[in-house]
């Protein structure tokens, strides 16, 4: 399965290469695409293979942040099918410190009589639609240790 979604491809490369500050034609040179070609892929009119689609955003440095926000709706659906409520993130996602390596550190809280065997796919879910790793912590399981507590303290709401 590719990472990223090749249907999206307009959407995704344009934002990532604003949210980078590039003109299409540096993101062009920096991902070995003709920049006539890239902008045909952020209008749609041409379609773009996954490793391509790929390669372009890895030029772009697309952030696994950007990434939660232009799916944020996508997540939060996701969460309620789970029973994910109260979610966070924190590390370099929530400090804007995120680069294309980087994952997505999720700290949540349950909704009452979720079944937690079903909400640990959670993170399996937001891999898949953000393209990017995911993990994920129970918030009742860090606020027993002070390691736990400060991550709690940098977490910030999605």
């Amino acid at each position: 399965m590719a990472r990223f979604d090749s249907t999206d491809a307009p959407r995704l490369v344009s934002e990532a290469r604003r949210d980078a500050g590039l003109t299409q034609s540096e993101l062009a040179q920096r991902s070995g695409v003709s920049q006539p070609n890239l902008s045909a892929i952020e209008a749609g009119r041409r379609a773009v293979a996954p490793d391509l689609l790929e390669r372009i955003l890895r030029a772009a440095d697309y952030r696994p942040g950007l990434a939660m926000r232009l799916h944020q709706a996508d997540i939060e659906e996701a969460a309620r099918r789970v029973g994910v409520r109260a979610m966070r993130v924190f590390g370099s996602v929530a400090r804007g410190r995120d680069h294309f390596t980087s994952d997505i550190d999720l700290v949540v809280d349950l909704e009452p009589g979720a079944d937690l065997l079903r909400a640990m796919a959670f993170p399996v879910d937001v891999e898949a639609i953000t393209g990017f790793p995911a993990e994920m912590y129970l918030e009742r399981s860090l606020a027993g240790s002070a390691e736990g507590a400060q991550l709690l303290d940098g977490a910030v709401a999605l």
